[in-house]
């Protein structure tokens, strides 16, 4: 079972969020389905009206942070998709938190920190 609904990062600029993650996602098969004033939303390709990750101002009025520990990590289908993440989003203004390359469980991964500093990475599944 599944036990995750629905991830949200902040952010204060959603135009620049919006340009980042539309390029960034697209290797993972993620796409915007979703603008509001207060978010932007995203789904699989698998599942167009299930909207996973979200970017979005803080209701409470306040500057976006990002988490200390915090990290989110999307599957990718292999390899290539994971390095093209990472490449995407390090041309996009990202900052590097791990290239891409095989971890100690096996699998591979890459790490990136977004626009507004939160922790995203993009994982293959080798085993």
């Amino acid at each position: 079972m599944n036990i995750l609904d629905f991830v949200m990062v902040g952010s204060d600029d959603h135009e620049k969020s919006g340009d980042f993650y539309d390029a960034v996602f697209e290797p993972l098969k993620l796409k915007r389905v979703l603008k509001t004033q207060k978010y932007l939303g995203y789904a699989h390709s698998s599942d167009p009206e299930k909207v996973q990750f979200y970017v979005t101002r803080p209701v409470n009025g306040k500057d976006a942070t990002f988490g200390n520990g915090t990290q989110v990590t999307l599957l990718a289908d292999n390899k290539e998709a994971v390095e093209k993440f990472y490449e995407i989003a390090i041309s996009k203004g990202a900052t590097d938190e791990g290239a891409p390359g095989v971890r100690k469980d096996g699998n591979y991964y890459g790490y990136i920190r977004d626009l507004d500093g939160n922790k995203i990475a993009a994982k293959s599944i080798l085993k």
